[in-house]
């Protein structure tokens, strides 16, 4: 999605926002409605939606129903704006390991922790958890790795890192960087 049309959709979901909160807290009396119609004119429009609807908008059920309406559109476009609005690391796409015409192969994300993962524990770690980030591509690795009783914290960290990044690299998996932290030993 381009630049462009995320303003766009911000844009929308602050209106939906910003919409139906006026309209709650001048249902609650937080704005007087009085003050309201005097800037926007809002009771022509309801009186003119009354001359072609039968319905009666002056009860307090209507008012109950504008607060449902109002809290409903409010939340969806809340949502809206937190699908956009994400914070914290790219997600991991599929690895594009060879794209000729034809024979075009893709590697999972969840294939490319499972390689990690199984690379970190042949260079020595007892236990292993992967995460992935993408850009362009490529992707970041964070491995978390537990260590055997008496090793070496470092150079079994060293050895899960250059493992990491030889299979990957065996499986044409583009690779930004490689990330390994030890956690501490095993049980």
């Amino acid at each position: 999605m381009n630049g462009f049309n995320r303003f766009i959709l911000l844009l929308v979901a602050l209106l939906m926002i910003v919409v139906p909160v006026f309209l709650l807290l001048m249902n609650f009396g937080v704005i007087p409605p009085d003050t309201v119609n005097q800037y926007t004119g809002y009771r022509a429009g309801i009186s003119s939606l009354q001359s072609v609807t039968s319905l009666d908008l002056t009860g307090s059920t209507t008012r109950v129903i504008f607060v449902v309406v109002g809290a409903l559109v409010a939340l969806i476009a809340l949502l809206l704006l937190m699908r956009e609005l994400t914070f914290g690391k790219t997600v991991a796409r599929n690895a594009v390991i060879a794209d000729d015409p034809g024979r075009e192969t893709r590697l999972s994300a969840k294939a490319v922790r499972a390689l990690s993962d199984g690379a970190a524990r042949e260079a020595g770690a007892a236990d292993s958890s992967t995460s992935l980030s993408s850009k362009n591509n490529a992707y970041f690795v964070e491995s978390r790795i537990k260590v055997p009783e008496g090793e070496n914290y470092t150079e079994t960290a060293s050895r899960a890192r250059s493992n990491i990044r030889r299979v990957l690299e065996l499986q044409n998996v583009q690779i930004r960087d490689v990330e390994v932290t030890v956690q501490g030993k095993s049980s």
